[in-house]
């Protein structure tokens, strides 16, 4: 597993250095993008979310399931927000971050940030106990999404931005860098979706620390680790922003499950 690897800081532009690691690799990681005060706010805002879907028996929001779990001392957790931007005024000033639209040129031409198609802005909120059960995530891409929507394969990035400082053992995000170049049937065929957990000898492991901010293309292979550490160390919170191109497709309170969310447990 490699821990080594460039991290940039993110201007007022993508820089050709940053688009050159970026066209290679598939992924870029820029330092600092939100403040310490700013993650304090934000899994605040979070746990306000939570209260508020517990107390209304929220099961889905926009078609989107909602993952529920337990929390190291049994009480019940919301584990995987979807649209959370709608849901709170400072996830939605996060969302309006103008700094995030610096980051579409990866895409290029008519990419859009999808605070209101896919699962809007995602937070995962994971932690390893002894009730624990979304404590990783296997081997899959995200591009697999429009495959079964019988759509082209459309750019997308998947911003991640992390409120959680982690080390090795604390698991999180592993990826094979440069798959986003690979073609179809490795997409669909290279590992067993979802149900491959198995570390990869040539995975690079995502170390961040809170306040970071990820990248990478929807076609990379990339799976979640599981907190080698158990209780409250293993506490990992981090937030996810599709960027997307082709044609606008939002979802509102009416729109129906897509086939593979009715399978929650697997769903990113």
């Amino acid at each position: 597993m490699n821990y080594e690897y460039t991290k940039f800081d993110l201007g007022r532009t993508i820089t050709a250095e940053q688009q050159e690691f970026f066209n290679a690799n598939g992924f870029i990681h820029f330092k600092n993008f939100i403040k310490p005060e700013t993650v304090k706010d934000v899994i605040e805002a979070s746990l306000t979310v939570q209260q508020e879907w517990l107390k209304n028996k929220t099961i889905k929001v926009n078609g989107v399931p909602v993952k529920y779990g337990k929390d190291l001392d049994g009480s019940d957790i919301v584990q995987r927000f979807a649209f959370i931007n709608q849901h709170h005024p400072v996830f939605s000033e996060l969302s309006q971050d103008p700094r995030l639209n610096i980051l579409l040129n990866l895409i290029g031409p008519h990419a859009r940030l999808g605070t209101e198609e896919k699962d809007g802005m995602v937070l995962n909120h994971y932690v390893n106990g002894a009730q624990s059960k979304f404590t990783q995530m296997g081997w899959h891409t995200d591009g697999l999404r429009d495959i079964f929507h019988g759509q082209r394969l459309n750019p997308m990035l998947n911003v991640g931005i992390h409120l959680s400082s982690l080390k090795p053992e604390n698991g999180g995000l592993r990826l094979l860098a440069g798959t986003h170049k690979q073609s179809l049937y490795q997409m669909l065929f290279r590992k067993k979706y979802f149900l491959d957990n198995k570390a990869d000898h040539k995975e690079i492991a995502i170390i961040p620390e809170a306040g970071d901010l990820t990248i990478h293309d929807g076609r990379l292979w990339h799976r979640v680790a599981q907190s080698s550490v158990i209780g409250e160390t293993s506490r990992r919170r981090v937030i996810y922003l599709p960027i997307i191109a082709g044609k606008y497709e939002p979802k509102h309170e009416h729109s129906p499950t897509a086939f593979y969310q009715r399978f929650a447990e697997l769903v990113k």
